[in-house]
């Protein structure tokens, strides 16, 4: 069964059709907070460029991520840390 991070990856994927991604397992480093849990895989870092964010605004392009992780989230997913682009923004 793939783990976490292989699973918003594939995911995104999906949704998005990226140009560029990265998910970055940031579980280790808020050990303690809230939503941490001993076996990790709760907090995460996502670099995305993607056609589908040309012509959203920041809160949109974050609800559409939300919203294709709620599974992800229901599960004990607890936070994301961002970075959407649309492939004109990176150059």
């Amino acid at each position: 069964m793939p783990n976490r991070a292989e699973r918003i990856r594939s995911t995104l994927e999906a949704r998005f059709s990226p140009s560029q991604i990265e998910v970055v397992d940031d579980s280790h480093g808020h050990a303690g907070h809230a939503g941490a849990r001993p076996e990790g895989e709760t907090h995460y870092g996502v670099l995305l460029v993607s056609p589908v964010f040309s012509g959203m605004g920041r809160v949109d392009r974050s609800r559409a991520v939300h919203e294709a992780l709620a599974a992800e989230f229901s599960s004990g997913l607890h936070a994301l840390a961002l970075t959407l682009r649309a492939p004109e923004e990176v150059a």
